[in-house]
């Protein structure tokens, strides 16, 4: 986290910034004076005479300058703190208290984003496709990210947005409109200062399709309604034909109570005994 002239640390994290001169072992710090400035106006803290007599109050209890080699560390690192340091180091005991040497050190300060997060909004279905809006968003991040989309491994140009809070972290966002034919892998992707982080969802389409179901046409019904008429009506002339037939072999019973047995329970007599008696 040390190298020189570019350093690089995250939110959170402790860094430290190297100055261009480290104190011999043979004197001390009280010999010199050292400045470390912010955008060359804003003095971070200084020391003179070995005691510091300046700093930044933004720096409060997050800096301290190790008195030998005098690098500047910080912690925490905040967003604010990205920018160009200078650190500059006189020696008092040279005329005029000349400068010993004058560097400036970059520090880029990063802060993760959040894992994007992918979402699906179906707005129409049909048994050809699905109609949906895939929205990917991220958030909390430094510097300024660039958001991509990837659809079954091809790039797909899309709507986008990146806003910035409070904290001077952004947040972005982007929409796509999809017309679903088939099962598609998206993936969403956040790059900023080298990192980058995805995440992929399947996008799916309807497969429980139903086919509406199509009324029977005029003629079909028609057709139906005279066959079942007919069938009622051969039923009831059945019905009524069926009894009558069957009782044309019975007789009525004798009108004489003496009896008491029904005509129709004798024995039929054959033509043929009809005949012998009828010649005698």
């Amino acid at each position: 986290a040390l190298e020189k002239k570019v350093v690089k640390s995250k939110v959170g994290e402790k860094v430290g910034l190297l100055c261009c001169h480290e104190i011999p072992s043979s004197e001390s710090l009280h010999n010199y004076r050292v400045y470390w400035q912010k955008n060359i106006t804003e003095v971070v803290l200084a020391y003179a005479e070995g005691t510091m007599i300046s700093k930044h109050k933004r720096y409060e209890n997050r800096t301290e300058m190790d008195t030998r080699n005098l690098t500047l560390w910080i912690s925490p690192v905040e967003i604010l703190d990205n920018g160009s340091y200078q650190c500059v180091v006189q020696h008092r005991r040279r005329s005029q208290n000349s400068v010993v040497c004058d560097e400036h050190v970059t520090l880029f300060v990063t802060a993760d984003f959040s894992k994007p997060n992918i979402t699906a909004e179906v707005f129409a279905d049909s048994c050809e496709s699905t109609e949906m809006v895939v929205t990917c968003s991220s958030h909390g991040g430094f510097p300024k990210p660039k958001i991509s989309a990837v659809l079954n491994n091809m790039s797909v140009v899309w709507n986008t947005w990146v806003s910035m809070s409070s904290l001077s972290l952004y947040n972005v966002t982007g929409k796509l409109s999809l017309n679903v034919t088939k099962d598609v892998s998206f993936t969403c992707s956040v790059e900023y200062n080298g990192f980058v982080k995805s995440t992929s969802l399947l996008l799916k389409k309807k497969d429980d399709c139903v086919v509406p179901t199509v009324p029977p046409s005029y003629n079909v019904i028609t057709a139906s309604s005279i066959i079942i008429i007919i069938f009622i009506l051969a039923i009831t002339l059945a019905a009524r034909y069926l009894p009558r037939h069957v009782c044309s072999h019975c007789c009525k019973p004798r009108d004489s109570l003496e009896e008491g047995v029904k005509e129709c329970m004798k024995p039929p007599v054959s033509s043929k005994v009809t005949s012998e008696t009828s010649s005698v």
